[in-house]
Order: C-alpha cells, then structure tokens, then sequence
C-alpha cells in the first residue's frame, strides 16, 4: 500500500515498527487547496457526439502538496449535491463567482482533510455541473464514479474546465480511495466496488441499496408508484432534462410496472457481481429503514461473506438515517480508525475490533466478534390455530382472510390477538427465555386466491412492552435539536458545525421488526403470470435481515395478510386468501 513516507501522528518504536496512532489535525483547513476537476468517463449519454465529462470538486491539503507528500482520497459521488443537498440539514455545494468550490457539504473535509485526506465529491452524470444523463444505478452511474477512481489511479483523463482541452493529472494522491455515503450515494459506492476496480481500498455504504430491483419491487409486487424514471427526473439538472429524454424513456420501458425482471435490473444488481469486490466494507444500515429496507443490507453482507470479504457493520434501530445523526462521537473516532487503517495503512487494531455493533435499545448498543454470530441455525416454526410451535399443523388445516387495502401492519399487529377478517395471526407462548435472531427469515406457504391477482405481506412481531426509536415519526428515530457541534476546522462558508441530535423514544406493547412482501402471481420467478382461483400456489417470502431479541416472557407472533399499506401497492383486484397451514413455515435464524 503506497502510503506518505510518515504518516501525520504515526509514532515509531526504538525499533521502528510503528505503534498504533491515528492521523492528527496538522495541516491548516483555510488555507487547504480546493478545486474542481471534469473527468471523462469514456461515455456519451446524452449523445452529443462527446464523451461526457462529470465534475469533481476536490479540497486537500496545501502544506503536503508544498512538501511534496501524496495523501489518500475520501469520496463521496452523488446525484444530490444540486437539488436536494445531503446530511441531515440537507447541504448543498456553493461555489463562489469564479466557480471554485466553497462549500463541501457534510463534515468529511473539515474532519479529514486537517489529518492529510483529500475530500472528492463527485457530481454523477446529469446532475449539477456534470454531463450526461442519470440513469438509476446503471452504467453512466457506475462509470462516473469509478472514472474518478481511475483518475485518481493515472489512468483516466481529467480536465481543468468542462469543455476545454487543458489536461488535469492527480499526482498529489497515492491512489488509495475510500468511497462513502448514505442510500444513492452508498448505493454508488457498492456498485462501484463491485466492478473490482483497482484503488478502491474501503466503502462505507450507509442505508445503501445492493439491486434496485429490490427498492422498486419485492419478488413482483410494486413498493411504491412509480419507477427509476421518476427519481431520475427529479434528480437530474435542468440542462440533462432537455437532452435525456431517451435515456428516460429506457428507464420507462425497461422496468415495467407488472414486477416482472428485466436485463434493466440484471444491470443494476451488484449482489452478483460481490465476487469481484476487493475493497473493504463497513456497512451501516437501519433496522427499521422503510425507504431502503433490510433485504439490501442482508443479502449483499451474505453474497460479501460467501467471497471472504473484510467487513464490518452498524445497525441501529433508526430508519433511514446517517450514524452522524444516531451515534455522533463514536462514529466519527470509529470511521477515523476505519479510514486511518485502509487509506493511510496505520497497525491500529480497527480490523481485529468486534465485526458488529448492535443497538438494542435507543442508544444502548451490543458487539459481536462475527455477524450473525458463530452458532446461529435455522429453526423452523409452524403456524396452526392462532399458535406458532415446533410441531407442523395437522392435515387439513386452514386460515383465511381477505386483502384490505387500507390497513397496515401496524392495525394488523394492534389486533394481533383478535380475530379479524383482514389477516391471519399467529403467536408462540410467552417465552421462557430471550430469543435472538440475527440475520434473514423466510416464510414458506401455500395460498389459494379466490381471484386472479394477490399480493402478500409476512411480519415478524415481538409482543411486550419495551422502549424502541419512533421510527415512524418524521426523524425517524431522531430528533434535532437547536445547538450545534463542530468537527474539524472551519470557515466562513463551510463550519464545520451541524446542529446536534438525540434519540426519539417511544413506549410500546409490540414491535414489527421484519417484513417480507410478494405478488402470487411471481410464484415461479422473474416473470408474473395470473393466477387461477382456486388454485393453490406456493411460495416463499423472503423477511428483511435483522437482529432483535425477543425477550423472556415477550410472544413472537407471525401476520399473514394482503396489502401493507404505506409499504406496498395493492394488486388489481381483492382477493380473499386461503393458506394451507400444514405446508406453511417461518424459518428463523436463531442466535445461540
């Protein structure tokens, strides 16, 4: 690893081997070097007859370029910088008259670039400053930040202007990147790490999506009522509008809203490309995360662990939000150690610490040295009569109910112990002692529709009373507060200070802590087909990735119903629903 000759804070032994240490604040904030590169990413997107070009806006520090000392590179590329802003006060970039870059927005710059880390915030593809188009996690997305990383490697071409021909090089960095950011932008990131490219040493991917077929659909019923077209309208700058309009209508036709998988999401699915990542992962990802769901966390951590990849993951019990907003001063000296080990190549133990951190109650946190931990198995349970059990319900046995579109699973877990025409519910005995599970559920059944469209919803349910983050607030999970803390060095037009937070708690008799959602008709796999009433059908839903403790005399329950609503789109018709209980089963995986 090419590293500066020393280090700023390493500190060295008698006998020269160094001892842990981390990068210290010694390089001068005002006075750091900011700039703006466009680098050509080898495509043309919006077909204008040029490679397109997107910008890079670049602060790092003067006195290691004056010494002639290379420094490693802090990246986050994004589609955000422009019409949305990021962190939780929604920062844009500001340029002043000339067009230099003023301010970079979230804290990594003021933090890392005193401690000899350049900040590089990418603006993707249609977005901002940058041409081309946005196409949702696709190719032009990929390329444009994995450009940059070649760029920064030697071989990419970059340029001092948007259109000019005056060549810009990177000969201040050692070519050690490290790509973070939350949901697109860590989405971004695990693309890019995805393509193997050389450089990349570490992401940190936070409430990220790993196939954005995932985000828009679960196994064929639609979670939301619109698809990558919107997004990428609301995204791209006014410019990219006017010229992209057949990248948009790709978007429109190669996702169909029937659910259906198409070469579209083959593209956009990095879980299969997990064998070519050689970067390290520091996932983090919120447990009751709605807008990016658990599934994208969990089966991108497994696909990482079936290649032996370095990794190591947060999960809390906020929605989706940035750990600078639910765990501040412990993430920041976590990320520090993080950055300071795989960029600058400092022994400071980050990679020997606990693989997990888990919040099990607001701000009260648990560590694990795997995850899921060593000895966690596969225990089936069976639904029958109301009860969840060992024992397989007899031959013959049934429930019922008829999909409500209105309700959610919040209603149905309210009345989880009263029968009601919506849902089938089913709960174990109080429990005698905790029950933990930590991973990914499924639920296998057979269902007969009475129509010729269904759509289902599963829900896990711990019955009891504890104190949990109100995740369905607007904070989702946290509150802001009105006073301020700085991290780094500042100036007038970038602080470095951001308003403080604190968890919001809320008291409740019962949590839902996974879900799982599918369309009847995709029973067979990528393509739907309708159903025949009075058919049986089998199928399995797959529940998002957790780790929750259901604690002694707490109930698990089960919830079987149609729509969820808030969470998922209804089919086109109302089906009642009949499941076969002694074919059903929910697959748990149960921590030692």
């Amino acid at each position: 690893m090419a590293v500066l000759a020393a280090p700023p804070g390493a500190a060295r032994a008698a006998d020269g081997a160094k001892r842990p240490a981390e990068s210290r604040p010694v390089y001068s904030y005002d006075r750091a070097i900011r700039e703006s590169v466009w680098v050509d990413i080898g495509l043309d997107g919006d077909g204008d007859g040029r490679n397109d070009r997107v910008a890079v806006d670049i602060i790092r520090p003067r006195e290691a370029a004056e010494h002639g000392r290379r420094v490693p590179v802090i990246m986050d590329a994004s589609p955000y910088y422009s019409c949305c802003g990021r962190g939780n006060e929604s920062q844009k970039k500001t340029y002043d008259a000339q067009g230099n870059p003023l301010q970079f927005p979230l804290y990594y710059d003021n933090y890392f670039v005193p401690r000899g880390y350049a900040v590089v915030l990418v603006d993707l593809a249609g977005t901002n400053r940058s041409d081309g188009c946005v196409d949702i996690g696709g190719r032009s997305d990929i390329q444009s930040a994995k450009a940059v990383v070649d760029w920064l490697n030697g071989r990419a071409r970059g340029y001092g202007s948007r259109t000019g021909t005056t060549a810009a090089r990177a000969g201040w960095t050692t070519g050690a990147v490290g790509m973070i950011g939350k949901s697109y932008d860590g989405t971004v990131a695990n693309g890019v790490a995805a393509t193997g490219v050389k450089g990349l040493r570490t992401i940190v991917p936070i409430g990220a999506i790993s196939s954005w077929y995932d985000y828009y659909f679960a196994k064929g019923a639609a979670l939301y009522d619109g698809g990558p077209d919107g997004l990428a309208n609301g995204i791209e700058s006014p410019e990219a509008r006017k010229h992209c309009q057949a990248v948009q209508r790709q978007l429109v036709e190669g996702a169909p809203r029937n659910g259906d998988w198409t070469p579209l999401w083959t593209e956009r699915d990095y879980v299969r490309d997990a064998g070519k990542v050689r970067a390290s992962v520091f996932a983090v990802h919120g447990m009751q995360d709605l807008n990016v769901r658990t599934k994208h966390f969990g089966q991108w951590w497994d696909a990482l662990a079936a290649h032996g990849v370095e990794r190591k993951v947060w999960l809390s019990q906020t929605g989706h939000v940035d750990p600078f907003d639910f765990r501040r001063d412990t993430w920041v000296a976590t990320l520090h150690r993080w950055f300071d080990h795989y960029l600058l190549g400092y022994d400071n133990g980050i990679e020997r610490a606990p693989m997990a951190d888990v919040e099990r109650a607001p701000d009260q946190w648990s560590t694990d040295r795997v995850w899921p931990p060593r000895g966690t198995r596969t225990v089936a349970l069976h639904p029958a009569a109301g009860t969840l059990s060992t024992t397989p319900a007899p031959r013959g046995a049934g429930a019922a109910f008829t999909d409500d579109p209105k309700l959610s699973e919040t209603d149905w877990a309210a009345r989880i112990d009263q029968p009601t025409p919506d849902k089938a519910a089913f709960t174990t005995a109080p429990l005698s002692h905790d029950l933990r599970l930590s991973g990914s559920s499924t639920v296998r059944l057979t269902v007969t529709p009475s129509t010729t469209s269904a759509h289902l919803t599963a829900v896990l349910v711990d019955l009891g009373p504890a104190e949990i983050r109100n995740y369905g607030a607007d904070g989702e999970g946290i509150r802001t507060l009105d006073d301020r803390t700085c991290w780094g060095s500042g100036t007038t037009t970038d602080t470095g200070c951001f308003k403080r937070t604190e968890a919001d708690r809320s008291r409740v008799d019962r949590t839902v802590f996974s879900r799982g959602w599918a369309d009847l008709g995709h029973y067979a796999g990528a393509r739907g087909r309708a159903l025949t009433p009075g058919k049986a059908y089998a199928l399995t839903l797959d529940l998002a990735a957790t780790d929750h403790v259901v604690p002694a005399g707490h109930r698990l329950g089960l919830i079987l119903a149609g729509t969820d609503a808030g969470l998922l789109e209804p089919a086109s018709t109302t089906p009642r629903l009949t499941v076969d209980l002694r074919s059903t089963s929910v697959r748990l995986p149960v921590a030692p």
